[in-house]
């Protein structure tokens, strides 16, 4: 019996993993995945890896070329292969959150595809913020990378769960899909990251992230009484932004 009730639950266990690659990265699924709610267990899985990927190009290519151009490859290496996905949500948060714009006015500017100038000039200084904190950056690359890409992942996640989906798009099919164990499995994994970086770091992060999530969830629900697909996107991204800056503190080692 136990047999039996293995093979399924690794199949979707495989579904889940598969739909969070399919997510999160531009790599071609050709199998059925899981819903993204479900997909979501693996979320900080899936960016840990990304985050490891880059530190190898990191790791490569800043004994071949300036440490500048080293990380600026990693960033280039992360949205090429995310599709720039959070980058995406920073933006059109950034363009649709104007103070005094009514809900209404809000959602209609979230769901335009067209990044305007408060969007362009959003991912223009969250791109030198990230190039420069990991030109920067005083800790081993490999766990710290991890954790730059993992935890906000896991925090989208945290998002997803706490507060309610506002509209119809990716961050409705997200939460419909989300349930507690899920939503915690991914927390813990944020965790791990967190304590893989050890010292006063993890506490840094920890403390950071938490706060963040908090102020995320009460400045959407102020504004539009939920969250959707590019609030998530943005929390992910002011999360990563977070991170790296956090491992050029040499006093948080």
């Amino acid at each position: 019996m136990v047999d039996g009730l293995w093979l399924p639950a690794s199949i979707e266990m495989i579904r889940a993993l598969l739909g969070a690659i399919q997510f999160l990265t531009v790599i071609p699924v050709r199998t059925r995945t899981a819903a993204p709610g479900r997909s979501a267990a693996f979320f900080p899985l899936v960016g840990a890896w990304l985050g490891i990927l880059g530190a190898a190009v990191f790791d490569v290519t800043r004994d071949l070329v300036p440490l500048d151009l080293a990380a600026l490859l990693v960033l280039a290496f992360w949205a090429a292969i995310t599709g720039g996905l959070h980058e995406d949500g920073f933006a059109d948060c950034a363009d649709a959150f104007r103070a005094g714009r009514p809900r209404e006015r809000i959602l209609a500017i979230l769901k335009d595809s067209r990044i305007g100038a408060h969007g362009a000039l959003a991912l223009v200084i969250s791109s030198l913020l990230r190039w420069q904190a990991l030109s920067f950056i005083v800790v081993d690359p490999v766990p710290a990378l991890a954790a730059a890409q993992g935890i906000p992942r896991a925090a989208a996640v945290a998002l997803a769960w706490i507060a309610p989906p506002v509209g119809s798009g990716l961050g409705f099919e997200l939460s419909k899909s989300l349930n507690t164990p899920i939503a915690l499995f991914a927390i813990l994994q944020g965790l791990l990251l967190a304590f893989w970086c050890g010292g006063r770091l993890t506490a840094v992060l920890i403390a950071g992230v938490v706060l963040l999530v908090i102020a995320a969830r009460r400045y959407f629900m102020l504004r539009i009484g939920g969250v959707t697909g590019d609030c998530l996107g943005a929390m992910a991204h002011a999360v990563e932004i977070f991170c790296l800056l956090a491992f050029t503190c040499r006093r948080c080692i």
